[in-house]
């Protein structure tokens, strides 16, 4: 039986029973137990005899506040949100780079954009496919595995791994070779009241930890609130699910893109009129072959099954519309997950589910679902018809999608498992891994392609190029030409930037001096693109798949976003000229005293309530 023990008598464990470098794995994301990890960060910190090296991915934490309009924003909505969640110390210190010397943090994925400035961080980054990372922790002398776990009543003598089995199953056959070979290892596992007990592969018996803390966590979870869903997210996820087929099998990952195919395969479920109508104004005539031969527009009869290395909140919500109810087995299983993250509202509902419903959503071993080595037969079985759906943040006209890193070779993420779901999209017959990405962006009032004709750092190298999908379209292309595959991408660019990108095409060769787009493509503008949300409003909501804000924070996150891509906050004072046509105040008392602006003191105040006015103006919903 597992020693029982205070977070304080578990460190003391560590401390006597491991030597004098501790290598502690933790679960990616919301599995850590960050008391014990504070507990024993604090301890090795006083100890400079004493050395620790932490081995994970996600540190999650909560977004700084900023200053002015930002900090007025997320300061009581954090409050709001989080609650009592215990940060990570050590997170803290790596913003900071701020480690003491006898501790090293490496991960081999990061909180999207959170530690770009960490030298840190950025130096101790590991750059491995999430498949490989039990492999690799292993490899480094992991001898202290912490995390999370969920109890029930009805499972008295097990526990359940929950949000993470992901990496520690496939690391528990090296564990135990490694200790008949006579080495310690301890696995320490700390109970939380909010974590959903998730049956089958996530369930070890109780007799796997060494230690487990007596001390049942009850502050809050961390969670990830929906964010909004744009015009742009919108029509990527429309198009996206056209070439979901009926009958197969869906990967999708955290984020407003995300959830917009999600809400695209809602609609084409539940309100298909609607839907169908908005994909002939679409005019989907360019990409009608591919869609009927890859997809489809009628409701699903058979289902979907999922297959996701993140079980995310969208996956949830077309189970609980009936669209995923493909059994993947006879066991019932609708989705094969590694790790989740979401909303707190998802882990409620995943709570108040029944044992035998939560065991449809298998939470098993990351090598399970990233790969097909292994069970092979049974996967491809599985699998068919599979649609792996990935983000990208920038795209070379030759193909090669970047997500991960920016040129100068800071990490915004990481790789994760985006290659592995590439790679099963071109092994698995009748499979298509499709990347979604922004055709621009806007930043600081100035706008910018996301597609380039090169970028100095690819995540998916242009071998293993095959759908690509914009706010403009879908570009296929499988087994193109190099010519080929750059006009595809250049009839769903942004027609602002479509003759740069051509002519940069032609001088380096590899489009024809002769090229022209034809005209159906060169009207790729957010006007026309508004336009259709217009007339089809009922299909582009901004929170499909619920919100954490109120209506107030909604209006007013949306104006602060607005305010962001013209100016910098930080220079408010400079920006005068733009709150000179706001409206008067009285337009919008709630928005103004959910910001503590109704009653402005001084002239930065009147200054902050100015702008605000204009970005609520500006970003009004018609």
């Amino acid at each position: 039986m597992p020693h029982r023990c205070s977070i304080d008598h578990a460190v003391d464990q560590a401390l006597a029973r491991l030597p004098a470098h501790i290598h502690m794995g933790l679960p990616l994301g919301l599995g850590k137990p960050n008391a014990f990890v504070n507990a024993l960060y604090a301890r090795i910190r006083a100890l400079p005899e004493r050395r620790l090296t932490i081995y994970t991915a996600l540190s999650l934490g909560r977004p700084p506040l900023g200053e002015g309009l930002q900090q007025r924003f997320l300061e009581p909505f954090l409050e709001r949100v989080f609650a009592d969640y215990e940060e990570l110390d050590y997170l803290k210190d790596l913003r900071d780079d701020t480690l003491p010397a006898n501790i090293r943090v490496e991960q081999f994925f990061m909180q999207p954009g959170s530690l770009l400035h960490s030298a840190s961080a950025q130096q101790d980054y590991v750059s491995s496919n999430y498949s490989h990372a039990a492999r690799d922790i292993n490899a480094k002398g992991l001898n202290l595995i912490a995390q999370l776990v969920a109890a029930t009543p009805e499972r008295p003598e097990h526990l359940s791994l929950a949000c993470n089995p992901d990496i520690t199953l496939d690391l528990l056959p090296m564990v135990a070779a490694r200790r008949a070979a006579g080495e310690t290892v301890l696995m320490l596992g700390q109970v939380h009241a909010e974590l959903p007990y998730m049956p089958g592969d996530a369930e070890l018996h109780i007799q796997a930890f060494d230690l487990l803390i007596d001390e049942v966590e009850q502050r809050r979870l961390f969670s990830t609130p929906n964010m909004p869903v744009t015009v742009q997210d919108h029509c990527i996820g429309v198009y996206a699910s056209t070439l979901v087929r009926d009958g197969g099998t869906l990967q999708i990952g955290i984020g407003a893109m995300g959830d917009a195919v999600a809400a695209a395969l809602l609609a084409r479920q539940a309100d298909n009129a609607a839907y169908r109508a908005l994909l002939d104004d679409f005019d989907l005539s360019p990409w009608q072959t591919l869609i009927d031969r890859e997809g489809g527009q009628d409701d699903f009869a058979q289902g979907l099954y999922g297959c996701s290395e993140m079980f995310v909140n969208g996956l949830l919500t077309l189970a609980e519309a009936g669209v995923v109810r493909r059994p993947a087995d006879e066991h019932g299983v609708l989705v094969h997950g590694g790790f989740f993250l979401g909303p707190a509202d998802f882990y409620q509902r995943l709570r108040q589910m029944s044992l035998e419903q939560r065991a449809r959503f298998s939470m098993t071993a990351i090598s399970f679902i990233n790969e097909l080595y292994g069970d092979e037969a049974l996967k491809r079985r599985q699998r068919r018809d599979a649609r792996f759906v990935n983000t990208v943040f920038g795209m070379t006209l030759l193909g090669a999608g970047v997500a991960d890193q920016l040129e100068d070779g800071r990490v915004l993420s990481g790789v994760g498992g985006q290659y592995n779901f590439v790679a099963q999209g071109h092994a698995l017959q009748g499979a298509r891994s499709i990347l979604l990405l922004r055709s621009w962006r806007e930043a600081g009032g100035e706008v910018s392609s996301n597609l380039y004709w090169q970028y100095g750092h690819c995540t998916i190298p242009r071998h293993l190029r095959d759908i690509v999908i914009t706010e403009y379209g879908i570009a296929d292309l499988r087994g193109q030409t190099d010519s080929e595959v750059i006009a595809r991408l250049l009839a769903i660019s942004d027609s602002r930037f479509q003759q740069t990108l051509m002519a940069q095409a032609k001088k380096a060769g590899k489009l024809a001096q002769d090229f022209a787009l034809d005209a159906r493509f060169t009207d790729n503008t957010p006007e026309r693109l508004e336009a259709i949300r217009a007339r089809h409003a009922s299909m582009f909501a901004e929170y499909p798949l619920g919100s954490d804000f109120t209506a107030q924070e909604q209006d007013v996150l949306r104006a602060l976003n607005w305010l962001k891509s013209k100016f910098k906050l930080s220079e408010a004072l400079a920006l005068g000229k733009a709150a000179l046509d706001a409206p008067e105040p009285e337009a919008y008392p709630a928005h103004l005293a959910r910001m503590n602006l109704a009653q402005p003191g001084g002239l930065k105040e009147e200054l902050y309530q100015r702008l605000l006015l204009a970005g609520l103006h500006a970003t009004r919903r018609l």
